[in-house]
């Protein structure tokens, strides 16, 4: 089966291209159809489940005896930056241009950047002809999607496109490139390879030589490589924690540091940023506007639950060691994230035949983001929908993401 059928044939299986990513995975769950609806953990599920439903969300914005919001983001917001277990030192950008390309409606500068002493993270930052200087801005953060060889190509298009990463963008974003979207909307954008994405993917000592070139890599070979990083994904995340650190910890780190660099540049008004992402790109988008107060508006595609709905048969696929913030249900839901955005504004999308969320969860996350709103006063700075889609994010969610952009910054 070639990798392309063999993606489609997952993705049939459940209406998500992520599925395919945990095909192996699954083996060890094939359930009688007497069992289909039994936890993924059996006898074990039951205790965990309590847990969860004994936390108390004592910080959850919705607490009675939360009433001033700013007092309460000053402490909600300093928790969750302690659950991610990295605090790196503040190091300057150091900002490399490689390459400054015309192109016909804007220009494509391909660089890099310090976000710690450690890491030098690569980037493409659009700039648009025509707007006005200084322009609104937007950072982009690319998907999961089960596939590794590319991060921020994801999102932009790019020259000679592997007809693996065509397929792709075909599937998940209905053959758009979305930052060049939005380039064209007068917005400067940004985008990374997230950690251990594109460029910065884990690559070994006896990889073939194609390996270090994707776009000379068969099918096949893309095929093979995402299923071993998959398959790796808890060894590197196993490691950083031995390290003493986290996953999402270095991936939020990244993308507010991404902030700090898109702040500094000229062509920019710093007082108009905003963020968007699908999947692992809706959560960074969420959890970036949260701790960024320059964030004024942000949207999140297709990644939206309340934690507990997820532990009988949802974590599998979704709760990654790239998602995982320890402990962080003691305090609070992922919902109640949403009032450290308000009074700015999030716009939350979810796919009704995205079966990487129950339905349950995602109508309940959606009930606390409505309240977190309606508490801070703002009720008309959030919105929640629901389409009858898979894991996507299409041209119609597209459509109503650049609008929503364009009204709140």
């Amino acid at each position: 089966m070639s990798s392309l059928t063999r993606r489609r044939f997952c993705q049939s299986l459940g209406g998500s291209p992520l599925l395919s990513r945990a095909s192996v995975d699954l083996a060890g769950l094939t359930q009688s159809p007497a069992a289909a609806d039994s936890p993924h953990i059996g006898n074990l599920y039951s205790f965990a489940q309590k847990q969860a439903d004994r936390s108390r969300l004592e910080l959850s914005f919705l607490q009675a005896r939360y009433q001033d919001l700013k007092a309460w983001q000053k402490v909600a917001r300093a928790r969750v930056l302690e659950r991610l277990c990295y605090s790196p030192p503040v190091t300057p950008p150091a900002v490399e241009i490689i390459r400054r390309t015309e192109r016909e409606d804007h220009i494509e500068e391909y660089l890099t950047f310090q976000t710690t002493p450690d890491l030098r993270v690569p980037a493409y930052l659009l700039l648009p002809r025509q707007a006005p200087r200084p322009a609104p801005a937007v950072v982009v953060l690319h998907c999961h999607g089960g596939a590794y060889v590319w991060g921020k190509e994801k999102v932009v298009a790019v020259e000679n496109e592997h007809p693996a990463l065509t397929e792709f963008k075909n599937r998940l974003y209905e053959g758009a490139s979305i930052a060049n979207e939005l380039v064209r909307r007068g917005y400067v954008v940004i985008t990374i390879d997230m950690f251990y994405w594109g460029e910065r993917r884990m690559l070994l000592d006896a990889d073939p030589p194609s390996y270090l070139e994707p776009q000379r890599m068969s099918l096949e070979e893309v095929d093979g490589f995402n299923r071993r990083s998959s398959q790796n994904e808890q060894l590197v995340a196993r490691t950083l924690m031995t390290a003493g650190i986290t996953w999402p910890g270095v991936v939020l780190w990244d993308d507010l540091r991404t902030v700090d660099y898109l702040a500094s540049r000229p062509e920019v008004d710093r007082r108009r940023l905003g963020c968007v992402g699908l999947s692992v790109g809706g959560y960074r988008s969420f959890l970036l506007a949260a701790l960024d107060p320059r964030i004024k508006a942000a949207v999140d595609v297709g990644w939206m639950t309340s934690y507990a709905s997820n532990i009988r048969r949802h974590v599998l696929n979704t709760v990654g060691f790239t998602f995982h913030i320890p402990g962080l249900y003691r305090y609070l839901d992922l919902p109640d994230l949403a009032a450290l955005i308000a009074p700015r504004s999030v716009f939350v999308i979810n796919g009704s035949k995205d079966t990487l969320f129950p339905a349950d969860g995602v109508e309940k996350a959606f009930r606390k983001i409505e309240a977190c709103f309606r508490k801070a006063a703002v009720p008309d700075r959030q919105r929640c929908r629901l389409y009858d889609a898979p894991h996507q994010f299409n041209r119609a969610m597209q459509a109503e993401a650049w609008e929503w952009l364009g009204a709140h910054i």
